[in-house]
Order: C-alpha cells, then structure tokens, then sequence
C-alpha cells in the first residue's frame, strides 16, 4: 500500500506496533520457512523478485526482498505506536486516530482523509488456556518462538495444531530426531505445492466447485485415506473454504510421508 501510495505521490502515514518492518517474518517466523505459494503470487507492487531467487522464496530471502522494498520506495514507518482508537468526524471528513507512543508513553493524534486496516490475520499470538498446563513440568512454546528442532533431539515433543505452521514444526522436529506427536483437531485438507500452483491458476476461469472437485480428487490420489492417521477432509472443498473462512489447506512438504512411516504420531 505504502509503495503504490509513493508510486503516485500521494502522502501517507505508517503506524507500525513493532520496532522493524516485517516483524512477523524476522522475529517470530522458524528457520526453515518458506513462501508455500509460487513467488509469482507473492510478489509486491512495482518489484519483481530477483531472478536468482528460487520458485519457492525462503524466509531469509524474503526478509532481504522487504527491506530493499522499503528502501526503493522509501517507506519510514512510525515505530512502536499501538493504535487505541479510529473516529470518523463527519464534519471535517476525516478520520480521527489515537496511537500510543510505546517510548514515551503518550497519545498522539493523527488524521487523514483515508483510512487503511493492515493489521493482518497473524499479529496476534494466542495461546488457549489448557487445564493442567500451568502444572506441565516441560517447556512449552508458542509456535512464534519456535526457530528450529535442534534442541529437541531424543525428547519427546507435542505439537498443538495441525495447520501449516504445527505440520512444519513437526516435519522439522522429525527431521532433527525428536519423538514427535501431532494433535490435529479439525478436518483439514492437504495438498502438495504443485496441486496449490495448478488450483491457483484454475480458478481464474473455472468456477471453484470444480476445481475443489479436482484438488480432492488429486489429494485422494497422492495421499490416500489418511483417517486411519487421524486425519479427515472437510466436507467443503479447499478454495471455497480460503474464501468463506479464511481457512488455508495444508501444504505439504514431507509431514504426511512421515506421518504414515510413523515418525510423527
């Protein structure tokens, strides 16, 4: 927003909660994350990515892309200000915003013409509160502190949730030689990273029943039953469900492989 606002010469304001852009993708992201789209679909406005990256952009390659984005357009962000509250005064016809200044502690009060939300789907880290756990004698961590299975060797580890950042957290602990185990509470659909590029694609001139008819019928073939694993497809097919709930399918980057070999439980 901020890129194509400068494009047009249009003054703008950024409030940014943390104290870096791209706080989610340097401070709370695990080593091994990769973009699980083609970078054709994740590239920004006005900046190709470079042609040496990869198809699938890696979490440091990322970080390097963010900051020589927000250097060609020369975005400068408000650091550490907390948005309280966004008025609309009908008079003036304008928006009204209170922030609170993390540093000095005080309210500043900003206005503009326009209004944009960019708070994202993730920037809150939620923990649900589990009877027992205050008394579990292990370490317990959110998935946004998680870097890397390296320290988890030999140990036995469980991992709550069963999206795509719990299925790669417990490929990588897997792959680092912990005793691993997955809880996986709701149906969710699987699909490889090739399934997701043609769904993509297909879904631009092919209604998306269909095309959720043939992600399913693909995820049957490459993956099989996986109920006997613990793992049931919805009854909604995966686009509709991206659409109507926000809710992402699971890409896959080896967890199901380990899951039937039973290295994750």
């Amino acid at each position: 927003m901020a890129a194509c606002l400068n494009h047009h010469s249009i003054p703008y304001i950024i409030l940014e909660r943390e104290d870096c852009i791209a706080s989610l993708w340097k401070k709370y992201a695990y080593d091994r994350l990769h973009l699980h789209l083609d970078k054709q679909f994740c590239v920004l406005p006005h900046m190709p990515f470079p042609d040496s990256y990869p198809r699938f952009v890696s979490r440091q390659q990322f970080v390097s892309y963010l900051d020589d984005y927000v250097s060609r357009f020369k975005i400068s962000p408000l650091y550490r200000r907390t948005v309280e509250s966004a008025e609309f005064d009908g008079e003036t016809g304008k928006w009204i915003v209170k922030a609170r200044n993390l540093g000095s502690g005080e309210v500043e009060e900003l206005e503009g013409r326009f209004l944009v939300v960019a708070s994202g789907e993730t920037s809150n880290p939620f923990t649900p509160v589990i009877e027992g756990l205050n008394t579990f004698p292990g370490d317990v961590l959110h998935s946004t502190r998680f870097r890397n299975g390296k320290a988890f060797q030999n140990q036995k580890v469980l991992v709550v949730g069963s999206g795509n950042s719990g299925m790669e957290i417990a490929f990588d602990l897997a792959n680092h030689g912990a005793q691993t185990s997955l809880v996986v509470r709701s149906p969710v659909h699987i699909l490889s990273r090739d399934m997701i590029y043609l769904g993509l694609i297909l879904v631009k001139y092919i209604r998306v029943n269909l095309v959720d008819s043939l992600m399913v019928m693909l995820s049957k073939l490459v993956y099989g039953d996986l109920s006997k694993y613990g793992i049931n497809r919805p009854k909604e097919g995966p686009f509709f469900m991206k659409a109507v709930y926000g809710k992402y399918p699971i890409t896959d980057i080896g967890t199901c492989k380990k899951i039937k070999s039973q290295e994750i439980q």
